[in-house]
């Protein structure tokens, strides 16, 4: 039996992201993915997404149906009955027999022709049983110690939620460059309805922006809400909107950074990037602003500038946890120790930049995390003075950049101190943490 295009490109990705070769997002926009058909392109990406998401859980179910439950099975067996698995218990378009009988061809196809019969058994037993009754499925799909922290911090019922939009295909955000944009994507086919939160955003209900003019010109840019919505809120900030220099301090891959340059015209702009691969597209994705924008190759945590700018935007590296619907696999590397060591970098960043700023100038800190090891605690020492983004909100509304809904959802996000929390999929973001400094 041959194997389909997409499920033989799916169990490549799962693996080479179980072996510590690459991420999901990377290997999907690969060339051995781009030549596929864009039938087979949803299906691989629907796969490799799935499986990465129910991944924890799908290994439950199929350790319920071997002889012995504790074995260590061969990563191209796991992968074959997990992608099999998947298939039989989330995608109700899938016939049975091509999940099961696929499977089986991709184990024999790994050299483990042994282990076909053990699929095939496997995968019959789930298709024909199905999984057992629970409440709030999708907390099995995360590691315990998450699924418990964010009950300890948010409780039941917001945990599950989390859990829950984890659990979904992300919605995709664009951000329009130009008015007359939106007109050009509908005649290409895109349909997009209004975002939630900016008036410059859309969502995509219908069609493949990226296989538009407008997108590979640049008019239009996929972007996350929220992630659009920090870049805005520093663009807001700034006392003045000409003359000034501004630090993007962890910058790529540069979506924020290009707004800025869109909302302070007369700014200029340093980017700074610490991974030389990531800097060098970074570099190439900012040369159409000219000398109006530097791009540094140096970690922001050795920042010796001292009072050298007008605004800084901390977009600090962090888990990501509130990213895991987008990128899946990272509930599966991230230990819970490894919050402390994120959260001592993020300090060291944000001193840096608050010595880079001048006096009386803004600083604003953000993470995609959820847990305050990277948040509130990060924030809580610093020596500058913690401004409230409640009239950050309102101005921006007073400016046409937030929709009134959007404004008034917001004020119901701010923190006792503030800050902004975007809980994931509350207001169709992801997770977002944000804190704005002035210095004194």
């Amino acid at each position: 039996m041959s194997i389909s295009s997409a499920r033989k490109a799916a169990y490549s990705i799962l693996l080479a992201v179980d072996r510590g070769e690459g991420h999901s997002d990377e290997l999907l926009r690969d060339d051995a993915v781009n030549a596929l058909s864009a039938a087979d392109r949803n299906l691989t990406t629907t796969l490799v997404m799935g499986v990465l998401r129910w991944q924890i859980r799908l290994g439950e179910m199929i350790r319920q149906h071997l002889k012995r439950p504790n074995a260590k099975l061969d990563a191209e067996i796991r992968v074959a009955l997990e992608m099999g698995a998947f298939q039989l218990l989330y995608l109700d378009r899938i016939p049975a027999h091509a999940a099961i009988d696929e499977s089986v061809e991709l184990a024999k196809h790994a050299g483990h022709n042994f282990a076909a019969g053990m699929v095939n058994a496997v995968l019959r037993n789930i298709a024909r049983n199905g999984p057992a009754a629970m409440e709030c499925e999708a907390t099995h799909a995360y590691p315990a110690w998450m699924v418990e922290r964010w009950q300890r911090n948010f409780g039941a019922d917001a945990a599950c939620a989390i859990c829950a939009y984890g659990q979904q295909p992300p919605q995709l955000s664009v951000r329009l460059i130009d008015a007359n944009v939106e007109e050009e994507l509908a005649t290409a086919g895109v349909n997009l309805k209004r975002g939630v939160l900016l008036t410059a955003a859309r969502t995509v209900v219908g069609g493949d922006v990226t296989q538009t003019e407008a997108f590979r010109a640049g008019r239009v840019r996929i972007q996350d809400e929220g992630s659009q919505l920090v870049a805005e809120i520093v663009a807001a900030s700034a006392s003045a909107k000409n003359g000034i220099r501004v630090l993007d301090a962890c910058a790529a891959p540069g979506g924020k950074t290009l707004i800025l340059a869109q909302r302070l015209p007369e700014a200029h702009i340093v980017a700074c990037e610490a991974s030389p691969i990531r800097h060098a597209a970074l570099r190439a994705r900012l040369a159409p602003l000219g000398s109006r924008a530097e791009c540094w190759l140096m970690d922001a945590s050795t920042l010796a500038e001292e009072e050298a700018f007008d605004l800084v935007l901390v977009d600090a590296p962090c888990s990501g946890t509130g990213t895991l619907g987008r990128n899946p696999e990272i509930r599966h590397r991230l230990r819970e120790e490894d919050l402390a060591r994120q959260a001592d970098r993020q300090k060291a960043i944000l001193h840096a930049a608050v010595r880079a700023v001048k006096r009386d100038g803004r600083v604003v800190y953000s993470t995609c995390s959820l847990e305050p090891e990277e948040n509130e605690r990060v924030v809580a020492d610093m020596i500058a003075d913690q401004i409230s983004l409640g009239e950050c909100i309102k101005a921006m509304r007073r400016d046409g950049i937030l929709t009134e809904a959007g404004a008034n959802d917001l004020k119901n996000c701010l923190t006792g101190d503030g800050a902004l929390r975007l809980m994931p999929g509350v207001l169709g973001t992801d997770g977002f943490f944000v804190a704005m400094f002035e210095r004194v």
